[in-house]
């Protein structure tokens, strides 16, 4: 039985799943910008794509070899992460560069991953990406939202209908491609009027002796870049 069950398991995670029609990947698609673009929809949906951003940094911080302390998410959307190990070097770069491309390069993997058609495989990874992000989280308030979070993944990749997650899959692709782009661009706003001195391209500035705007623009780079491309591969151009 167990051995029936896992290979079961595995089929499911490794299947494929039917192409959606076009029109639910454009309303999709229509649903994230609406999530993104107007400013009150964006205060709430914005806690998403900042759990994308610290966790960004926590994986690069274990990845580089840094010991991982913890990561706090507010309720005002910002987040901190914070990683002990050489404050100088190629693993605190990677570390501090990781936030603001993290949200733009999930949603690229997502969609590489759903014009392979492999939905359940994209909403279980989600999930354990969400799961190891559990255990590092260090307040009431991040614990909340990334156990809201990742239940609503649980539920959808276990009790929804195939067209419903298709659905979810495809709107949480496009909101982390279309998510990716406005931080960015909010904080050019803040270091254009003086703000967010300690910001990840002021801290990858000092780091590296690089004007912080050419890392502005990098980001800006990756998150446009990323829209451009995942976009075309979940519309199938």
């Amino acid at each position: 039985m167990d051995s029936i069950t896992t290979a079961g398991l595995w089929d499911r995670l490794t299947g494929i799943q039917p192409e959606p029609e076009l029109w639910l990947v454009i309303a999709t698609g229509v649903v994230a910008l609406a999530a993104v673009a107007p400013r009150p929809a964006w205060r709430i949906s914005r806690n998403a794509i900042t759990i994308a951003h610290e966790g960004g940094h926590g994986l690069l911080a274990l990845l580089t070899g840094r010991r991982l302390d913890g990561i706090r998410l507010h309720s005002d959307t910002s987040g901190v992460t914070v990683s002990r190990g050489r404050p100088t070097g190629l693993g605190m770069v990677l570390t501090a560069a990781a936030g603001y491309t993290a949200p733009s390069l999930l949603g690229l993997g997502g969609a590489a991953l759903l014009s392979a058609h492999r939905i359940t495989l994209l909403l279980w990874a989600a999930t354990a990406l969400l799961v190891a992000m559990l255990v590092m989280i260090r307040n009431a308030y991040g614990l909340l939202t990334v156990v809201l979070t990742g239940a609503g993944f649980v539920l959808v990749s276990w009790l929804a209908p195939a067209e419903v997650q298709a659905m979810f899959a495809y709107g949480v692709v496009w909101f982390l491609l279309l998510g990716g782009v406005r931080p960015v661009f909010e904080l050019q706003a803040k270091r254009r009027n003086g703000g967010a001195p300690d910001s990840d391209a002021d801290q990858l500035g000092r780091l590296t002796h690089v004007h912080p705007v050419v890392w502005l623009l990098m980001f800006h780079a990756v998150a446009l870049c990323s829209l451009i491309g995942g976009g075309r591969w979940l519309l199938a151009l």
